[in-house]
């Protein structure tokens, strides 16, 4: 009889459905069957729309009728247990502990004895680090069995907060690879009559979407009409301040905002952008780096990103920039569209690249976390 795996997240999207389907194909045999358990199936954080519809594994999601943000606190702790006695999976990995919900999936794992393991993609760098906060991180850090984390930032980060290096495994952070290969996408028809630039990311200050604009009109000062465009996907509280500055710089023909896209919807811009620019000032990871690799494109990338050091080979499948330093951007974007660089052997290496960070990579992650926490 199989046992169950449990894997918690807040929502499922697109590349979580991705993941857990890996690890069915990876061992379909398996004496482990994985149940996704997720807390609710909306959050406006990321408004994903996804068909689950023909999944290969079972999905519950303790809340359904309502945003995460809105339910009442009380009531999901409530059914998340009751969900967790009735599966009673033999361990659980969870998505973190920040939330007070996954902080009480972690407790329920202790109450009952059950291995619980950590999928986490924080770094030391990601945010501003509190000593005392630090330590109350290294005792919760503790309590779990072992970690499935998304490169070597992130495997330091859990290595100084007291987890042992043995117990940390990589593979956490991919997309489904295959969705934006450009065999698969590049019949789509162009959503520019141009080339350009790419920026998937919501309208938040991280995202440093500002400096990328000053960058743009510098570099297009420089060019002139040979300049590319800029295409920004995403939408959020900054968009106001965003739009005023396009306006600022004159450069609403140039610079578009289709808004909030699907997965599906993305696909075109993949298909045929010319580059992909990511400039946060911190982040965690960043998948849509991972999805612009997976789709051949030759990227920029900021490297306060967690997936910088994994992710990027300097002059060879990208660049990356100091996002403070915004001359540096707009000299990057100058020379990628210079012709100066080979941007299709670029993009090919970056597609290649790309490859060891697939679902699979996960599914083998997981199964030897698993192992490591049962043993």
């Amino acid at each position: 009889m199989n046992k169950n795996i449990g894997i918690l997240f807040s929502s499922y999207g697109p590349y979580h459905i991705a993941r857990l389907e890996s690890i069915s194909a990876y061992s379909p045999s398996s004496e482990y069957q994985v149940v996704g358990i997720e807390l609710a199936r909306s959050v406006k954080k990321y408004p994903w729309k996804v068909n689950l519809d023909n999944l290969v594994f079972p999905l519950i999601s303790l809340v359904r009728d309502r945003d995460l943000e809105r339910t009442n606190f009380k009531d999901l702790i409530q059914k998340l247990i009751k969900t967790l006695n009735q599966i009673n999976p033999e361990l659980l990995a969870i998505s973190g502990y920040f939330k007070p919900s996954l902080l009480m999936a972690l407790f329920w794992c202790l109450s009952t004895k059950k291995p619980a393991i950590l999928l986490s993609e924080s770094t030391e760098e990601d945010a501003q680090r509190i000593w005392w906060k630090e330590k109350i991180k290294s005792l919760i850090v503790s309590r779990f069995k072992c970690a499935l984390v998304g490169g070597m930032p992130q495997k330091r980060y859990l290595m100084k907060l007291g987890m042992p290096e043995s117990a940390i495994f990589l593979g956490y952070d991919v997309v489904g690879n295959d969705t934006f290969h450009p065999e698969k996408i590049s019949n789509l028809s162009s959503p520019c009559t141009k080339p350009f630039f790419l920026t998937i990311n919501r309208f938040i200050a991280k995202k440093n979407i500002p400096s990328i604009i000053s960058a743009y009109a510098q570099y297009r000062q420089q060019i002139g009409q040979d300049a590319w465009d800029l295409v920004l996907c995403g939408d959020g509280e900054l968009r106001p301040q965003i739009e005023q500055q396009i306006a600022k710089f004159a450069l609403q023909n140039v610079i578009h905002l289709p808004g909030f896209l699907q997965q599906e919807e993305l696909l075109p811009y993949f298909a045929h952008a010319s580059c992909f620019i990511h400039g946060s000032t911190h982040e965690q990871w960043g998948l849509v780096v991972n999805e612009a690799m997976a789709a051949g494109l030759p990227v920029i990338v900021s490297n306060r990103c967690g997936c910088f050091e994994d992710l990027v080979i300097e002059g060879v499948n990208g660049f990356g920039f100091e996002p403070t330093n915004i001359e540096a951007l707009a000299n990057l974007m100058l020379e990628m569209s210079s012709g100066n660089v080979d941007r299709a052997k670029m993009g090919q290496a970056a597609l290649e690249h790309i490859q060891k960070f697939s679902p699979e990579y996960f599914a083998t992650g997981l199964i030897q976390a698993v192992k490591y926490a049962v043993a």
